[in-house]
């Protein structure tokens, strides 16, 4: 399990984002445990996927 601060760290981002996505439900899954937000790396993981852009790259036809 990843704290915020973990997490935020692993992607790269302010921590702030992190509970911004979460307000708007954008985020990776999240467990509370009491007072403390965490978050399983296998979710991150599949979230993560998630995020990737599914189209493919646009062809360049030399012109």
């Amino acid at each position: 399990m990843l704290d915020v601060r973990e997490l935020a760290d692993y992607l790269g981002i302010p921590i702030s984002t992190i509970y911004d996505w979460r307000a708007r439900g954008l985020g990776p899954r999240d467990y509370r445990f009491g007072e403390h937000l965490k978050f399983a790396v296998s979710d991150v993981r599949i979230w993560v996927e998630r995020q990737r852009d599914a189209s493919p790259p646009a062809a360049s036809n030399g012109r």
